[in-house]
């Protein structure tokens, strides 16, 4: 009889999430509000750093965002589509890209709380959302991540509530720092958020 451990040879699960889905607005990019114009787009500190750490891994990377600006009739689909191109040459290419455009009193279902944008861009990606991680900056984020099953990491900002960092399933000083705890394996998976979170400023024209 072999001495060999009982498994060995058998490939342990990959700690590593199959996809990093971003919050473009104040996570990836300083957050211009209503940004129709390209050349208004610069990337936040360490976010070039961060998503090549994630590349390099073998990680996909997408960008799920809210751009009521189309909805409430300040911008055009197409101005939010240059802005996202010069985003992608900047800090891409994403492998996926998922918008919501509808006014907040729409009652879209992907329009962040709401899972949507989540599931919509792990269909996209081929994967399960639960092998999904959420950075972003505000509770909106973590709240889309938790409905949708995946996990979350919250990357505060002076937007960000107090309220919204105390729920936070888990957070970082930084986007580089999001990421390294991503992939030391520091994510297990998605927490459930201690009931309904209300947002009484901020993040308002995403």
């Amino acid at each position: 009889m072999s001495g060999r451990p009982r498994g060995a040879g058998l490939r342990a699960p990959s700690p590593l999430p199959s996809a990093v889905l971003f919050d473009r607005d104040g996570t990836l990019i300083e957050d211009v509000p209503y940004n129709g114009d390209p050349a208004r787009v610069v990337p936040l500190p360490g976010a070039a750093r961060a998503l090549a750490l994630l590349r390099r891994r073998g990680v996909r990377t997408a960008v799920v965002t809210n751009q009521s600006g189309v909805g409430r009739g300040l911008l055009a689909s197409g101005q939010v589509r240059r802005v996202n191109a010069r985003v992608d040459a900047l800090l891409g290419p994403f492998d996926v890209w998922r918008i919501c455009p509808h006014h907040p009193d729409a009652g879209c279902a992907c329009r962040k709380p709401a899972p949507g944008l989540i599931l919509s861009a792990a269909r996209a990606l081929g994967v399960a959302p639960a092998r999904c991680v959420v950075i972003g900056d505000i509770g909106s984020d973590m709240e889309a991540a938790a409905a949708a099953g995946a996990a979350g990491v919250l990357v505060p900002t002076p937007v960000t509530l107090p309220g919204e960092v105390a729920r936070a399933p888990r957070s970082a000083p930084d986007l580089t720092a999001a990421v390294r705890m991503v992939l030391d394996g520091a994510v297990p998976g998605p927490l459930a958020l201690p009931g309904p979170a209300v947002r009484a400023r901020g993040g308002g024209p995403r």
